[in-house]
């Protein structure tokens, strides 16, 4: 897997203040990205052992809330391989660290159910993600005010209690109407 930056101290990808990877790869291509650049597999670096070292190492401080990935797309299966072990790794060095995660993807049509983006990895990343913000980037539903989210169809995701009741629920700080 390649990557093609991390943000350290970013506060517009999640709640609080956060380290944010953006993996290369996507094959989703909405119109209007803000990174299309990011949909080559190959753009951008190599994700090593080092790296991962180094985003472990900035999530230390308390005033780290967490780790956010985005991209690109975490969830294409090839990026799928390479994040479950790093993210094992997270939650085991700093169990009380959330972890976000932007896909384009619908968690019911690509990743909880049969699909060409579902594998092996599918099920335990998700079980590791505290909040998945889900849904292509729809230019004509583009709207800036949103919490955390480009356009009007992308939802904010509680993985957790998703999981545990068996339907999508919604985070419950977002802002109402936002």
């Amino acid at each position: 897997m390649n990557y093609c930056n991390i943000k350290y101290c970013d506060i517009a990808n999640g709640e609080g203040v956060r380290t944010t990877l953006f993996v290369s790869g996507c094959t989703n291509r909405c119109k209007g990205c803000f990174q299309p650049q990011t949909w080559d597999f190959n753009y951008g670096e190599p994700f090593t052992k080092e790296i991962e070292d180094q985003i472990l190492k900035s999530l230390k401080p308390s005033y780290i809330d967490g780790l956010t990935l985005l991209g690109g797309e975490p969830f294409e299966p090839q990026n799928q391989e390479a994040l479950l072990p790093f993210l094992k790794r997270v939650k085991t060095e700093y169990p009380k660290k959330t972890i976000w995660c932007f896909t384009g993807f619908v968690l019911e049509e690509k990743l909880l159910n049969s699909s060409d983006k579902r594998c092996k990895y599918t099920d335990e990343i998700l079980s590791l993600i505290d909040v998945l913000v889900d849904g292509p980037f729809v230019e004509e539903k583009k709207n800036i005010s949103l919490q955390f989210r480009g356009s009007e169809n992308q939802r904010i995701i509680d993985m957790k209690k998703t999981l545990s009741s068996g339907k999508v629920v919604l985070w419950d700080k977002l802002i109402k109407g936002k």
